[in-house]
Parts: C-alpha cells; sequence; structure tokens
C-alpha cells in the first residue's frame, strides 16, 4: 500500500465491503442499535449465575452517584462489614463525604509539595505535565484511603451526610484544580524571584486556608466528635455519645490496615513478579503511607482473596471494570459480547501488552464479596458488590466469571496472614520506584 489513501484504494475497500452481504446485515443492526447491543451474547448471561457457594451478607447497596469514588466506597463497604458484625445490624453505611474532604484536603497538600519538590523541573516537562494534569482528581488507591483513616478515622453516614458537591464532584474539583493550578503558577514565580523556601511555605499556608474553605462551603464541616446511635437487628439501641472518628473507628471496626497488603498482577516485562513495587509522585496525605504493591502471578491474587472470604470478610479489588461487562444484568464475562464475529475482526494482544499499549489498566475499585467454587474447589465465578445504585447489576451485584478475572483483574488487598510469609517479605522489601505515568499508577474512580 502506498503513503496516502488513493481513490483507487478507497474503492478496492468498498468492493470487498460490499461484497459479504453479512457486512450489510452487520452494518444494518449496528447502525439503529449500538456495537454492543447488536453483538451481545445471551448465553454468557446464562452462564454467569448468582448462585455461590461462598456469599457474604452485605447491607443495602452504596452509589457513588456522579463521583470517581468508587475506592473510598469498596473500602468502606469491606468496614461497614465489620460493624454490621459487632453491633447485629441489618444494614449501616460509613460517611464517603467525610473521607472525600480529608482527601481532597490533603490532595492538594501532596500537589503543592510536589510541586515545591520540582520548582527546577520545565513547565512544559513531561512530570510537570502529568502533576498539573489533575491536582486532586477523585481517584484513588487503598493505601490512600489508610492514610485518611490513620490520621482522621472514620464516621457513619449520618454524622455527615452527602451534599450535591460530593455526589457530583465536577463542578467542585473543577474550580479547585483552578485554583491549584494558579497556585502552581505563582509558587514557580515566586521561586524564580527568589523567594526561599520557607517563604514559599508561608504562601502555601495561605493556599491552603483557601482550599480548606472551598472545601467547608461545598461539603460541609467535618465532624469532630458525634453522637453514634443504632438500632440493631433486635430492636436494641445503641448509642456511643461525643465520640470522635478515630474512637469509633477503633471501637467498631478495629482493623490494623498495616496488617493488610495490596497485590498486583502485572505480567509486563518491566515488572518482575514477587518484588514491591512503588510509583512516584502518587498519594494523598504527604506523611501518609507511601502506595506499595507486591506483583504476583494472577493465581495468587484468586488463592488470597478465596482465603480471606472463606475466613468471612470481604475483599477491596481493582480492575478495568468497562471490558465486556454489563451493567444491565451485572455480568463481567469475556463471552459477553461476539464483536469480533460482527465486526469481522480479532484481538490479540496479551494481558501484558494490553498494559504496555495502553488498551488496559486499573480503572474501578469494588467488593468481593464471594465465589463459587467447583467440586475441585476452583474459582469459576466471582460474587462482586458494585457501588452505582441498586439499579445496576443485579441489585447492585455484578457476577464475574474467572477467565474474565484472569484477564482484567489488576489488584486485590488482603490481610497478611492469607500470604505466605516469603510474600511479606517481598512485600516489605526496597519497592522499585515506577515513574508517575505507569499503568500500576492509575486510579480508581
Amino acid at each position: 500500500m502506498k503513503e496516502s489513501l488513493t481513490k483507487e484504494t478507497l474503492e478496492a475497500f468498498q468492493n470487498d465491503f460490499r461484497a459479504n452481504t453479512l457486512h450489510t446485515v452487520a452494518k444494518n443492526a449496528v447502525t439503529v442499535n449500538g456495537l454492543l447491543k447488536s453483538s451481545r451474547n445471551s448465553e454468557a448471561a446464562r452462564s454467569t449465575r448468582h448462585e455461590f457457594s461462598i456469599s457474604l451478607e452485605q447491607g443495602e447497596i452504596t452509589n457513588q452517584m456522579q463521583s470517581g469514588r468508587c475506592w473510598m466506597f469498596a473500602a468502606l463497604n469491606t468496614f461497614r462489614f465489620e460493624v454490621m458484625k459487632k453491633l447485629n445490624l441489618e444494614t449501616f453505611e460509613l460517611s464517603q463525604n467525610y473521607t472525600l474532604f480529608y482527601d481532597k484536603l490533603e490532595k492538594a497538600n501532596y500537589f503543592l509539595e510536589s510541586i515545591l519538590d520540582t520548582l527546577k523541573e520545565p513547565v512544559n516537562g513531561r512530570l510537570i505535565s502529568h502533576l498539573l494534569t489533575d491536582p486532586l482528581g477523585d481517584g484513588g488507591q487503598w493505601d490512600m484511603l489508610c492514610s485518611i483513616i490513620h490520621k482522621y478515622g472514620l464516621v457513619p453516614k449520618d454524622a455527615m451526610p452527602e451534599t450535591a458537591c460530593s455526589s457530583a464532584t465536577r463542578e467542585m474539583a473543577g474550580y479547585l484544580t483552578k485554583k491549584l493550578r494558579e497556585f502552581a503558577c505563582t509558587l514557580r514565580k515566586a521561586d524564580e524571584s527568589g523567594a526561599s523556601i520557607d517563604e514559599l511555605r508561608m504562601q502555601k499556608e495561605s493556599m491552603m486556608n483557601e482550599i480548606y474553605r472551598i472545601l467547608c462551603i461545598c461539603l460541609g464541616e467535618p465532624p469532630k466528635t458525634f453522637d453514634f446511635e443504632v438500632r440493631d437487628k433486635d430492636k436494641n439501641f445503641h448509642r456511643d455519645a461525643q465520640i470522635t472518628p478515630q474512637q469509633f473507628y477503633e471501637k467498631y471496626i478495629g482493623l490494623n490496615l498495616d496488617d493488610y497488603i495490596s497485590l498486583i498482577n502485572a505480567p509486563t516485562s518491566d515488572k518482575p513478579y514477587h518484588r514491591s513495587y512503588s510509583v512516584k509522585y502518587l498519594g494523598n496525605v504527604k506523611e501518609g503511607r507511601p502506595v506499595r504493591y507486591l506483583n504476583l502471578e494472577i493465581e495468587e491474587l484468586k488463592k488470597a482473596a478465596i482465603a480471606q472470604m472463606q475466613d468471612g470478610s470481604p475483599v477491596w479489588f481493582g480492575c478495568d471494570v468497562g471490558k465486556y461487562s454489563c451493567g444491565e444484568n451485572g455480568v463481567m464475562d469475556l463471552d459477553l459480547y461476539q464483536t469480533e464475529e460482527l465486526l469481522g475482526t480479532t484481538y490479540h494482544m496479551t494481558k501484558a501488552e494490553r498494559l504496555d499499549y495502553h488498551e488496559s489498566l486499573m480503572t474501578h475499585a469494588m467488593t468481593f464479596m464471594g465465589v463459587n467454587l467447583d467440586e475441585n474447589g476452583n474459582p469459576d465465578r466471582w460474587r462482586v458488590e458494585n457501588s452505582w445504585g441498586e439499579k445496576s447489576g443485579k441489585k447492585g451485584y455484578y457476577v464475574m466469571s474467572d477467565a474474565w478475572f484472569d484477564e482484567y483483574m489488576y489488584q486485590v488487598v488482603v490481610h497478611k496472614k492469607y500470604l505466605p510469609e516469603q510474600f511479606v517479605k517481598e512485600y516489605e522489601s526496597e519497592p522499585i520506584l515506577l515513574e508517575p505515568w505507569d499503568p500500576m499508577g492509575s486510579l480508581a474512580l
């Protein structure tokens, strides 16, 4: 073929298309119904049943609304499970607005500190461009939420309810981002004019005061103490007056977050298995725990997740939710859509190649609430609690095929007691630092 598309080449393409009547049938179906609806495989939905040999009971489904807080919702859904067990509750929900407030506040500080750390970098260089792209977006990681909890604790949802801005974050985030980019410009200009780092940090304090004020206006003021009041399944009333968020977490959840390890499956050549990894300039609480992963074979992620659920606890995980999934029936399955047959093409990239060539990465966090083990004890489908409300999936729940797990699952978080001692040592080893734009630096939305 020549460098340019010629008239003769286009005519050849057109003749090839028209030579097969199935192409016209496919065109008529897709132009009217869309690609996915036209290629949906009804048999896939039948084979992925919402029944599981291990199934944990949870409260009412949660809804992140028009926000990218899935990582918070998924984690808080695992934590509320502990509250419900301890107090014999029918349902319960923790405040995602409370964690959102402090995540935005801490991300703003983290961003400004990153700007101070990179003052000599060119403004049009890749690093500064990366930092300026999304200074305090909604997305996050497990370790980032752990840092928030360590510093600020948690509160029930009624202690800091949702607001218009927490349920639809785009406007608030847009104006905060605009302000942070202005602050970055101000700090870099002050540095060019000879200001000392102490003078720059004095400016930063005034900047952070503005961010705090905007967050209070948009999200409300976070409580320092509150009255915790609930009624259990047996109609018994419980009250804990004037408790702090830190006391609430310790008393009613009590998980030692330092015991939880983030496992990833990144089969790319630049990330050997059984090594610890972290990502430069990825975090929220400046003094908090860094984002850290242990890269393992996919079967090891499965074993750990199954062991934790067999012991009665849900599992936080991150995946590429948009691939071969349907919210209408709550199915995540490689055979869900027959797009290859419809389009007359095939897709050949491996999981590693999809990561290397930006075709896939971790985009969404949810919670495993069960798994179906066959007669040999092997998983064939997984029970998933999402945070998109009851209208998504089957009353908020999805079923994931085990084959889908292999291809589009990237991360699970488990207690270290479910891992061999050698894995824990590997996780605790000095991490290899990945560049900020590495696919393992993606944030769940």
